[in-house]
């Protein structure tokens, strides 16, 4: 290197400080390209993920939620579906079982009238015969009240 043909004056590199800055450029050229630059470039890689990956990740969430959601709403619609048709059978059958007990009570009603109609006319009967044989004593007494003197009781023979 002594033989440059141009003179650089006091800048002119000496052999072995050039020989020293060429090894020091290639180590520190290593350093930079095994170690620094990977590291550098695995958290772009993740920064880029991070922001990115995370938007990807939020629409899938967002979808599988709208599935399930209107999964949901289907589920919901037949339970409703369900609710109602239960309470329209639950409807008829109240009505089916107010229809039935009325006509039992009618038939209650008119069997308990029946007996007491019949229990009724024996009494009545009952009544009738014992005032008629106290109806001739009854009708002198009370004639002999309204004239005011006795009446004579007249015999049927």
């Amino acid at each position: 290197m002594e033989n440059l043909a141009l003179d650089l004056g006091p800048l002119k590199p000496q052999n072995n400080e050039l020989l020293f800055g060429v090894v020091l450029f290639a180590l520190l050229y290593l350093v930079l390209a095994k170690v620094l630059l990977p590291r550098i470039a695995r958290t772009i890689a993740a920064r880029d993920d991070a922001i990115h990956g995370q938007q990807e990740r939020a629409e899938e969430l967002r979808a599988r939620a709208e599935e399930v959601h209107a999964a949901y709403q289907d589920a919901l619609a037949g339970a409703r579906h369900d609710a109602s048709r239960i309470r329209q059978q639950a409807k008829e059958e109240g009505a089916a079982a107010i229809a039935e007990a009325r006509a039992e009570g009618v038939r209650e009603r008119e069997r308990i009238v029946a007996e007491g109609t019949v229990l009724i006319e024996a009494e009545r009967t009952a009544a009738e015969a014992e005032l008629r044989t106290h109806v001739e004593e009854l009708a002198v007494e009370l004639a002999g009240r309204i004239l005011g003197e006795p009446v004579r009781q007249r015999s049927v023979d």
